[in-house]
């Protein structure tokens, strides 16, 4: 594989399959980008309907060449393709970016044309990027090589990008050029028809002209060996993303609390999460966050300090910075003393430090030099806004000058707030590798993106625990189901599931006629709890087929005759109702799975009860959890201090919870046969009290 894409990157010499003399064709335009972009070999046009293309003498076929190029660039018309990659196979070429679209993504006809062509190559043992793309490109000196119909040059750079979308191509050249941000390499990725997005990752992976890696993506097709090689590459260089489009993966299990709340992007981020993947919500800020990744160090810590000449920027930069979980840093004494001592007796010396509009370079030079050598600082921002009356050009030397002195190299980026046409200096700030920004927010994603970043790495990767467990019992209930033609399995059934994978369950008893009452109170203590048993109702509470708090036989009697009433059919006898002893007044949580379509199964947890969709207080991971995941799970919740103890209330036994959801992971693990499930409410007690799952649904995949 990496000798295929060394022939595609790296190649000894290109052939232009389509090279044309007509201005503003896109085989004019790719021919003339290598040419100009000094590629490294020999060039080769390509075309049987001319002999010559501008000064180039111009082959009939590849078969014709002098030798033998690694790539061929196919600009031909569809239905010519498969001849153009048929002689480039027998010519022995390696490697092929076939630009023309017409294939696959139009349907019909095209899902054909696309399958002869990788037949070909595989004939042939030659690699495809594409159909249907923008090109590639890799700045390396010794290569040189833009493969692309943009009309721009890109520069140099450390950034390699990865878009699944062409059209974005002149997009991210334009504006990774007007930000100073260099790229290393580019690949549109088309129709990924043989090479996939992932294996361009792992070519870049070991790539040592590529530090930051940058990915629009639309569609995921393999993901968990995407989730394995982002994550291997992510514990080395940072990979940020924009995704575009939604998942659907709760739009067909309603039946489910979890499959509601897993829509829309929650599971994207939560995969991302698992890759270690930052993920950008736009092309802004997917730049944003690049610019400080591939300019600066990773800052080891969140504490910021921030520097202005006018209020409100610095209350913006403050705003950003905390809103983001980020931490405005707090000054030693000594930083403080001292910049009372230099800086104008208007100035303001906390965080941020306000040096004043007057204040000049002498003024930011202090500010700048006592921020960094505070211990308590892990980065700088500096926002300059530029008054008449001061040299901006001499703030910003001043700047600088400060910034190259400093003995510890910390994350510095700077804001410059002014005029359109540019304000001097700006190109002296990033000739030091010092990212600028036109708003205090863009430079506040930045950070917060490098701090999720270092955590992420940093954290310890975890285990996957596995428990003992009756697997028997549950292959029993899932094969009874399916010959039954039942999908949902709840009550005592769905209860036995989880109680063969160790997890706590009420005492309970199944009541189909009012005599067997009192042998069912017998075994269960009052107060109880009943439920309809029928497995076509699913909400049950919603229909009055849940009866609480039942403290005496006659209780129990007269809700079994109400929901009997209530309940019964016709046409068959009456399912009756579980009988279930009460838990504890613990902490009602809920914790499921839905399996997404495209990412696999993503587990739940929240507060639950009857509010859970209202409050949506959940978080989610994608399976399979570590016991490190478990306890982040917990921790992600805005009501997780209620589960530490709040106001007096002790503390809920995490350790039972952790357990509980670890279990349910390798359920999901050892029978991938559920779509969905929601346990809700699992009544959470303090340590020493049995916590409990009082109620279970699963649903089976059709």
């Amino acid at each position: 594989m990496q000798s295929g894409l060394d022939k595609i990157f790296k190649p000894n010499a290109i052939a232009v399959v389509g090279a044309s003399s007509k201005r503003g064709s896109i085989g004019h335009v790719i021919l003339n980008n290598i040419l100009r972009f000094n590629y490294q070999g020999n060039t080769y046009a390509v075309n049987p309907r001319a002999d010559a293309v501008g000064v180039m003498k111009c082959y009939k076929s590849v078969l014709e060449l002098p030798e033998k190029p690694d790539l061929a660039v196919i600009v031909v018309p569809r239905e010519f393709v498969a001849q153009a990659l048929d002689e480039c196979g027998r010519m022995g070429i390696g490697g092929a970016v076939v630009i023309t679209s017409g294939f696959k993504e139009v349907g019909g006809e095209g899902v054909n044309h696309e399958a002869e062509i990788v037949s070909i190559a595989q004939k042939y043992g030659m690699r495809i990027i594409g159909p249907n793309c923008y090109g590639i490109i890799n700045t390396a000196p010794a290569v040189s090589f833009n493969g692309t119909f943009s009309k721009l040059n890109p520069l140099p750079g450390k950034v390699a990008f990865l878009s699944q979308s062409g059209a974005l191509g002149e997009v991210v050249l334009d504006y990774t050029n007007r930000l100073h941000l260099g790229i290393s390499m580019f690949v549109s990725i088309g129709n990924k028809a043989d090479i996939s997005d992932i294996e361009v990752l792992q070519y870049w992976r070991d790539d040592p002209n590529t530090e930051v890696i940058l990915i629009y993506i639309e569609n995921i097709d393999n993901a968990s060996e995407f989730r394995r090689v982002t994550s291997e590459i992510a514990r080395r260089k940072p990979i940020i993303a924009v995704k575009a489009g939604r998942t659907e993966s709760g739009a067909r299990a309603i039946s489910s609390h979890t499959g509601v709340l897993a829509g829309g992007d929650t599971g994207i981020d939560a995969f991302f999460e698992k890759c270690g993947i930052l993920r950008a919500m736009s092309m802004e800020e997917l730049f944003d966050i690049a610019m400080a990744f591939s300019n600066q160090p990773l800052p080891k810590g969140d504490r910021v300090a921030v520097i202005t000449n006018a209020g409100g920027p610095g209350i913006m930069a403050t705003d950003a910075l905390e809103s983001l979980g980020l931490e405005m840093a707090r000054f030693e004494k000594f930083t403080i003393d001292t910049l009372r001592s230099k800086l104008p007796p208007m100035a303001a010396v906390g965080n941020p430090i306000d040096v004043i509009a007057s204040g000049g370079p002498e003024a930011y030079a202090a500010a700048v030099e006592a921020a960094l050598a505070d211990a308590n600082v892990d980065s700088l921002l500096v926002i300059f806004v530029p008054p008449i009356l001061v040299d901006h050009k001499a703030v910003i030397n001043a700047i600088i000058e400060k910034i190259e002195a400093a003995s510890e190299r910390k994350t510095v980026l700077a804001c410059l707030m002014g005029s359109p046409s540019g304000i001097a200096g700006t190109e002296d700030l990033i000739a030091h590798d010092i990212p600028v920004y036109g708003f205090p927010e863009g430079a506040a994603r930045a950070l917060a993106g490098m701090s999720a970043y270092r955590k992420w790495r940093n954290k310890p990767e975890g285990k996957v625990i596995q428990f003992k467990a009756d697997k028997g019992r549950v292959k029993k209930i899932i094969d009874a189901s399916r010959r039954s033609g039942r999908r949902a399995i709840m009550g005592p059934e769905g209860l036995a599931i989880l109680d063969a994978y160790g997890i706590n369950i009420p005492a309970s008893a199944s009541v189909a006629n009012e005599s067997r009452i009192d042998e069912a109170l017998e075994s269960l203590h009052l107060p109880v709890a009943m439920k309809i048993d029928d497995q076509l109702i699913i909400h049950k509470s919603d229909i009055g087929g849940v009866a609480l708090k039942l403290r005496t036989r006659q209780e129990v009697l007269e809700a079994f005759r109400r929901m009997k009433a209530k309940f019964a059919r016709a046409d068959q006898a009456f399912a009756g109702v579980m009988i279930q002893e009460m838990a504890g007044d613990g902490i009602e949580t809920i914790i499921g799975m839905n399996h997404d379509s495209t990412l696999g199964a993503l587990l739940m947890f929240g507060l639950g009860g009857i509010s859970v969709e209202i409050m949506k207080d959940v978080a989610f991971k994608v399976h399979p959890l570590s016991e490190v995941e478990a306890r982040e799970m917990i921790m992600a919740i805005k009501g997780y201090r209620l589960l530490t103890g709040f106001r007096g209330a002790p503390p809920v036994d995490i350790e039972t919870l952790e357990g509980t959801l670890l279990r349910l992971s390798q359920l999901v693990t050892d029978f991938p046969h559920f779509e969905s499930f929601d346990i809700n409410p699992f009544i959470v007690m303090p340590a020493g009290q049995e916590s409990l799952a009082v109620d279970a649904r699963f649903i089976l995949k059709e």
